[in-house]
């Protein structure tokens, strides 16, 4: 159950309410943000895992396959994550990552500029973290096992084109919701299980159990 104070102005439950639309503008911009997590297992101890995360020059590219990764700086890639349509507007964002050294078994992805190009009525931040623990005894024939827990936060705001004015805010920003969560859901899902097999088959280790099974929680637009 839900309390609502209600002042005196607005005890007149007889006059008419102005409508109101739940998704309002920031910048002129309709955004969309969500937070989300997720973790999967490496058979290896944290050194191993950590050394592989900060070699991104190899896996990153390797596993971010079929979106197109453009090498921008030692740290920097460009990221062109597919295209999308959402209400007829169609949009193929690429956005710039910069994969930080690990630092106390904390492995940092945020959003940076990509040199030349301007993003064509979008601007994306992104930021991730991935932190490295011990995890549970191994399975043989594995001996040590490596926990990765990820978050996730991303807030993007869409620049609306004028052919929809007309629509409703708040249709579009469900739309947008509902496209965007789908989008990084099946993106985690497919680097989370690219990432795992490219780490066990370059270090000739068997996959956990875990492989199998992925844990992803949102908590989209709170």
């Amino acid at each position: 159950m839900v309390n609502k104070q209600i002042s005196p102005a607005s005890a007149d439950h007889g006059a008419p309410q102005p409508a109101h639309d739940p998704a309002p503008l920031v910048d002129g911009a309709l955004l969309l943000e969500g937070h989300y997590a997720g973790k999967m297992d490496m058979a290896a101890d944290s050194d191993t895992v950590g050394r592989y995360l900060n070699s991104h020059r190899g896996w990153f590219t390797r596993c971010a396959h079929p979106m197109q990764v453009e090498h921008i700086s030692d740290h920097g890639y460009g990221l062109v994550v597919g295209r999308f349509s959402v209400l007829g507007y169609e949009v193929e964002p690429k956005v710039g990552l910069y994969l930080s050294p690990l630092d106390h078994q904390v492995y940092r992805i945020d959003t940076i500029p990509v040199p030349g190009y301007v993003p064509p009525g979008y601007d994306v931040d992104f930021h991730a973290v991935m932190r490295l623990q011990d995890g549970p005894e191994a399975t043989p024939p594995a001996t040590d096992l490596t926990q990765v827990d990820w978050d996730l936060s991303l807030a993007v705001k869409i620049h609306m084109p004028r052919l929809l004015n007309s629509v409703p805010r708040s249709l579009l920003k469900s739309s947008g919701d509902r496209l965007l969560n789908q989008v990084v859901r099946q993106v985690s899902k497919r680097l989370t299980r690219k990432v795992q097999e490219d780490f066990h088959h370059s270090h000739n280790l068997p996959l956990p159990e875990s492989y199998r099974g992925h844990h992803f929680w949102s908590n989209w637009g709170r």
